[in-house]
């Protein structure tokens, strides 16, 4: 009964300490993330006043402690079905072992009765003839044998026992631990609400100046959109134009956006969407501050996002996250120097560039420099956006790169 409750147990056991170890890796890299955030943060305490990028990174943070917070609670659960498997087990060993010490006792009166009616030696040679006798033999050294069995399997099983409830005590040992790392967790959000709440009230008087602000920010990203556009057009009429020449097959009611590819580009749009989840990041070290889409940093004020903002260290450059060709090299007075590369019918824009080291028609390889990343003396921070188009279409970027939390 033990064995086959032990086999039912062992792969729930084996899957709860895969998931944990899945747990405690995402902890980490959870908790990696806010101590980078603090140290950006840290940099910035000299700054006159909040700012919207100060408080989108502050409700970064307090989004990676409710993920740690989500995580201790998960990994607490596992442990304590581990805890209530070892009580199983325990229960299942004891009731074992007392099986085992009261079919032991009965053999020792058995032996003890045998004995005192008879000799063993008389036993035997109160056998008929030699092969009764072997037998005869035979039974007792079994016999022998057998409680000797007994016993060290009553002294296995204790041991056996022991080691199953130090283990467990360990466990219950971690589970304290664990409540008490979700307590200090929880101190820690109130304690980023309470600074996210103080930012929030300082900006709230400006909340005026920054819609002015936002606003401006959207007509100039309206803008480059509307220049991305085009240079995607401009390229898929290049690429169809030098498709058509080299094939005989195209055929004029193709859509004349629709994106025709060389075999060159077309395995290369291949490789790139083969990567999805998988892209390197476009800086070194950096944790993402802004999602892509529509969200709120604020009650009252809504933004757009093409890609996701990515805050990084002063200093940082920018990177390529794939192969391709540089399509598009200009410096906005919003977005500062721009860079667009082309990966097939794939498309990636780096925002917020300072000093540039590819012009338009370099071939770039996956992790090669681009350019450095421009720091904002006001808000004290540096951050880059990431961009990735298919075609005309904008996609999550978070989707596309490799998954660091």
């Amino acid at each position: 009964m033990l064995f086959i409750a032990v086999l039912i147990s062992m792969p729930a056991l084996v899957m709860a300490q895969k998931g944990k170890k899945e747990l405690e890796n995402k902890k980490k890299k959870l908790q990696d993330n806010i101590q980078y955030l603090n140290d950006l943060l840290e940099k910035t305490t000299n700054s006159k006043q909040s700012s919207i990028s100060r408080l989108m990174t502050v409700n970064r943070k307090i989004s990676l402690q409710e993920q740690v917070i989500e995580t201790v609670s998960k990994e607490i659960d596992i442990i304590q079905t581990q805890i209530d498997a070892s009580n199983d087990t325990i229960g299942l060993m004891e009731i074992k072992l007392g099986d085992l010490k009261k079919e032991y006792a009965r053999m020792v009166v058995d032996a003890y009765k045998t004995e005192k009616g008879y000799n063993k030696l008389s036993f035997i040679f109160a056998s008929k003839d030699f092969e009764q006798a072997a037998l005869r033999m035979r039974y007792l050294q079994e016999y022998q044998e057998y409680r000797h069995r007994q016993a060290l399997m009553i002294d296995s099983t204790s041991k056996d026992i022991g080691k199953k409830v130090v283990h467990m005590q360990t466990t219950k040992d971690e589970k304290k631990q664990l409540l008490e790392s979700e307590e200090t967790e929880q101190n820690a959000l109130a304690a980023e609400k309470n600074e996210q709440q103080k930012m929030y009230n300082q900006l709230k008087g400006q909340e005026k100046q920054y819609r002015k602000q936002l606003k401006e920010k959207e007509q100039a990203s309206q803008k480059l959109d509307a220049a991305i556009k085009k240079l995607v057009e401009e390229e898929i009429r290049k690429s169809n134009a030098s498709v058509k020449k080299t094939s005989s097959n195209s055929t004029a009611s193709s859509k004349p956006m629709e994106l025709k590819l060389t075999p060159e580009a077309q395995a290369l749009s291949q490789n790139f969407e083969s990567n999805k989840g998988k892209l390197p990041w476009p800086v070194v070290q950096g944790v993402i501050t802004r999602p892509f889409g529509v969200y709120s940093p604020m009650p009252g004020i809504t933004m757009n996002n093409d890609g996701v903002d990515i805050a990084t260290s002063k200093g940082a450059i920018a990177r390529s996250v794939f192969d391709g060709t540089v399509s598009y090299v200009s410096d906005d007075p919003e977005y500062g120097v721009v860079i667009i590369i082309r990966h097939g019918d794939f498309f990636t824009v780096y925002r917020h560039l300072k000093e540039v080291f590819v012009k338009v028609g370099d071939k770039v390889k996956t992790k090669q420099t681009l350019g450095n990343i421009f720091y904002d003396e006001q808000n004290q921070m540096t951050d880059i956006e990431l961009e990735i188009w298919k075609g005309q279409n904008k996609l999550d970027p978070q989707d596309w790169l490799f998954v660091k939390e």
